[in-house]
């Protein structure tokens, strides 16, 4: 695999991309959360979870686009909000990210052109590099923004995911179908 299309694209090419995406790949900590751990004196971990990117979640994957979680560590937390999502590819202690990307691309017949990942810090650098929409949100790494072709207006934890579903399902053209179930 190469790096499949160069850093910060513009907006039409950006459109383009995201038109032909049929999964998107999530990190945890600093995507999905603010990238607080909350350890309680008996070592209980607990973690944070932005409820419109997980309504986000739910509308992408009304649209049959497939959604996954890469994450390095092992959380029971992260287990409850996946099955809650209904997210079927779910990678819990898996730090090298870019092994489950490609396990994922074979399970799925995908092309990594129609993947997507979403991150924060440099671990997820090599998986990024290597879909065709890498996205960083907006308090990630700078090194990870530099390579993103997309970066998101809101931090990890605070609206970032669900700000990726929209913009791919505007670019696929079901956003107003979906939003329309609203009115």
């Amino acid at each position: 695999m190469s790096a499949v299309a160069p850093p910060n694209t513009s907006q039409d090419s950006l459109h383009e991309i995201a038109m032909n995406i049929r999964l998107v790949l999530l990190d945890v900590d600093g995507v999905l959360t603010d990238g607080r751990l909350l350890i309680g004196e008996d070592g209980t971990e607990s973690k944070a979870f932005n409820i419109r990117d997980g309504h986000g979640i739910k509308m992408l994957q009304q649209t049959g686009i497939e959604v996954g979680i890469i994450t390095g560590r092992t959380s029971g937390s992260v287990k409850h909000r996946a099955a809650d999502l209904k997210v079927k590819h779910l990678y819990q202690g898996r730090e090298d990210k870019l092994s489950v990307l490609k396990e994922l691309l074979t399970k799925l017949a995908l092309q990594p052109t129609q993947a997507a990942f979403v991150g924060d810090d440099v671990v997820d650098l090599p998986a990024m590099l290597q879909v065709g929409l890498a996205v960083a949100v907006n308090d990630a790494h700078e090194l990870v923004k530099e390579h993103a072709h997309w970066v998101t207006p809101s931090a990890g934890g605070h609206g970032a995911v669900r700000e990726v579903c929209e913009m791919i399902m505007r670019a696929q053209g079901t956003y107003a179908t979906t939003m329309q179930r609203y009115l």
